[in-house]
């Protein structure tokens, strides 16, 4: 019996702001420090009797997926590409139908990316828990303990609940629906265990249809740099409300609940606080970062050059980044989407894009912006290489300050090494690649009346973008 893990990846609508971002979210951000919760996940399900994982995202996070799986040296089964966002249950519906042409008898473990894993021992013994009901052909849904009543959602609340392994409890009853004024005592955490067909059937019979558009969209799926992007003409009618529905009709009625120190949602600032190594203050410091008489506060800074202090704080979280700074009550800190949201709407770029902004060929980072001028910091992986491009609005002088690059400028093809320079004009075709190997490091001035990103025409790519 074959045991496949699948992991979804998607945006988490700015909960951890400043740290995860639209252009870098919670999957892959290094919410506990370290490696990111899809990192963890993906070490932690990746064991002795199991394939290598499926991973299902939209296409701007493609290369990150790809990166970051590299980065612990695991291949993927595949990679799917999804053409619109469905939510939770789309993702986890496409991968059963890929994995069941193959094998409708393989386990799927399926669970979003952003879930951090806190006991890897306790989650996998949760997972061998579930194995013999996924056997028997029951979807066994997760829920997540919580610490505390969920007073927002006053949804059922389990009771009496028995042991059953390290880091699950199974529920014998449900207190029904309805109930109000009882806040809830656990989250649904969208990760199931189940046979693939078994799946697959159970959808097929509370959504009928769903699961030949999913397979129609595999069927007509086109593989492109190592990615399967799925075909929209059938994907992109699927009804996400449905698709939701169906899942929650197919999961057992009595789910497995995870305990609060096996897996954390990681869904605010105050989650994190609550994960964090604290004083006996209830004070946690994280990076460089220090507290003076604080109490029950979280205080991070991400970056070295930022050195946060807090002093006589109480019940708050700061964090800090090169060019952000959040500062929240820890009761407050769901209402970080909807400062988020204000940002965007004042075209702030730190409302949705980090100061590094990773590349299917590297990184770039913004280190300074004036009127008419913007300095980037930009690394090129061995044997990579940018877009030939040019620009209608600005100009482009490279020093290279580590390895040696490749530069096409128009007609003319040169080797540039560390501590050398080239000027790209207005409107030159230009290129720049790193032929060895060790990474490419050089600073980018450019100049003009305009320097947006969307001021690039690419005139070839390596990774087919537009």
């Amino acid at each position: 019996m074959a045991l496949r893990p699948v992991l979804l990846c998607h945006d988490d609508g700015g909960t951890l702001w400043p740290l995860a971002r639209s252009s870098h979210p919670k999957p892959f951000a290094p919410v506990a420090g370290g490696e990111s919760p899809f990192q963890i996940a993906v070490r932690c399900l990746c064991v002795p009797g199991s394939v290598e994982p499926i991973v299902v995202t939209p296409e701007r996070y493609r290369f990150v997926v790809q990166d970051q799986l590299a980065q612990v040296g695991i291949a993927p089964r595949a990679i799917l590409i999804e053409p619109a966002a469905r939510g939770a249950a789309a993702a986890t519906l496409v991968a059963a139908v890929h994995i069941a042409a193959q094998d409708p008898d393989a386990i799927l473990v399926a669970m979003p990316a952003d879930h951090v894993i806190t006991d890897p021992h306790a989650f996998r013994a949760a997972i061998i828990d579930a194995l013999p009901r996924a056997g028997a052909d029951e979807i066994v849904g997760f829920d997540l303990e919580l610490e505390e009543p969920d007073t927002g959602r006053p949804l059922p609340e389990p009771e009496p609940a028995n042991d059953a392994g390290a880091g699950v409890v199974q529920l014998q009853r449900m207190r029904p629906r309805g109930n109000g004024d009882r806040p809830r005592a656990s989250r649904p955490t969208h990760m199931v265990v189940c046979r693939a067909g078994a799946l697959l059937a159970a959808v097929t019979a509370a959504v009928p249809g769903a699961v030949e558009a999913m397979r129609a969209a595999l069927d007509a799926a086109r593989n492109d740099l190592g990615f399967l992007r799925m075909a929209a003409d059938s994907w992109t009618p699927l009804s996400r409300q449905a698709l939701d529905r169906a899942m929650g009709a197919a999961a057992s009625a009595l789910p497995a609940i995870l305990r609060s120190d096996t897996l954390s949602d990681a869904r605010d600032w105050n989650e994190i606080w609550r994960m964090a190594q604290r004083d006996e203050s209830g004070t946690a410091t994280i990076g460089s970062a220090t507290a003076m008489g604080c109490h029950d506060t979280l205080l991070r800074s991400d970056s070295p050059h930022v050195e946060l202090v807090g002093i006589g704080l109480t019940d708050i979280v700061a964090i800090a980044l090169p060019d952000a700074v959040l500062v929240v009550r820890r009761s407050e800190a769901s209402r970080v989407p909807d400062a988020v949201a204000a940002l965007a709407a004042m075209r702030a770029p730190q409302a949705t894009q980090l100061p590094v902004d990773n590349r299917p060929w590297g990184f770039l980072e913004n280190l300074s912006q004036g009127a008419r001028f913007q300095v980037k910091r930009i690394v090129v992986k061995p044997g990579a290489a940018l877009s030939l491009q040019s620009h209608h609005h600005r100009a482009e002088h490279w020093i290279v300050v580590a390895g040696t690059a490749q530069v096409t400028v128009d007609d003319a093809v040169s080797l540039v090494s560390e501590n050398q320079s080239i000027y790209v004009p207005l409107g030159a075709r230009h290129r720049l690649e790193n032929p060895g190997k060790v990474p490419v490091t050089l600073i980018e001035v450019q100049t003009g009346s305009y320097l947006g990103e969307d001021d690039i025409v690419r005139h070839d790519d390596l990774y087919a973008r537009d």
